[in-house]
């Protein structure tokens, strides 16, 4: 089996000759709104980004400490979840880790770490990288359609960041402004999924929601989503606009 070692989100950036911060900033902050907005009472969900670059492999982003751990361990055992979402490029759902026998050592190692389910979504890159985005729960089931539909969303924006980055590397010129403009259009992205997660809507009804909102507070589109990306922090889940 190909030995897999930890690379960087900044590594893999300086490949690209493009500073790092702007991208892994949002990473990060991407997995812990997915982990806040799929999260319900009573369970604890965790969340990591595995990235599979030159036969390397590495977590470069989370939504805690945690999360980047148990990304590491299939990293050492060399197989799991999402490892193998990330290779195969095909979604990996572990509903109920003590009954599955795909993984029989990493399983036992994760059981003993409290994680019953583990959901990881692939995603695709511009390049021969691979990567997935990877939710982990301490209950059995937690993943209904809905929220896998939603992680679905994360996982493409994780895509579409790493994307930027490299027109980013490819046209350093315009560098300042593109960063800009994904500012602006992944806050609206991440603003609308929010939406569609707390009022059980569609993605274009989401949108309209959004845009009412900005109309009748005469806000632009951008603040209004910033402002409740902005509000979700730690705090318990709000219905920001209903449906």
């Amino acid at each position: 089996m190909t030995v897999e070692t930890r690379t960087s989100v900044s590594d893999y950036l300086h490949g690209l000759i493009l500073e790092s911060s702007e991208i892994e900033n949002f990473l990060n902050a991407l997995t812990r709104l997915a982990v806040h907005e799929l999260s319900t009472d009573g369970e604890e969900l965790l969340c990591g980004i595995t990235l599979l670059r030159h036969k390397q492999a590495g977590t470069v982003a989370s939504s805690s400490e945690r999360a980047q751990d148990l990304d590491e361990v299939q990293y050492k055992f060399q197989d799991g979840p999402c490892l193998r979402a990330s290779r195969t490029q095909s979604m990996v759902h572990a509903p109920e880790l003590e009954a599955d026998d795909r993984w029989p050592v990493y399983r036992e190692f994760v059981l003993d770490r409290g994680i019953r389910s583990v959901l990881a979504i692939p995603f695709p890159m511009r390049n021969e990288d691979r990567a997935a985005l990877n939710i982990y729960a301490d209950v059995a089931h937690p993943f209904t359609p809905e929220k896998v539909e939603l992680a679905k969303g994360y996982a493409q924006q994780a895509s579409q960041a790493f994307a930027l980055a490299l027109d980013l590397a490819r046209h350093r010129d315009t560098a300042d402004n593109a960063l800009e403009a994904m500012k602006s259009r992944t806050t609206i992205n991440l603003a609308v999924g929010m939406i569609m997660g707390q009022n059980n809507c569609s993605h274009d009804r989401a949108v309209e929601i959004l845009k009412s909102a900005s109309s009748s507070r005469n806000i632009k589109l951008r603040d209004v989503a910033a402002a409740m990306v902005d509000q979700t922090g730690n705090q318990e889940p709000n219905t920001y606009f209903d449906a």
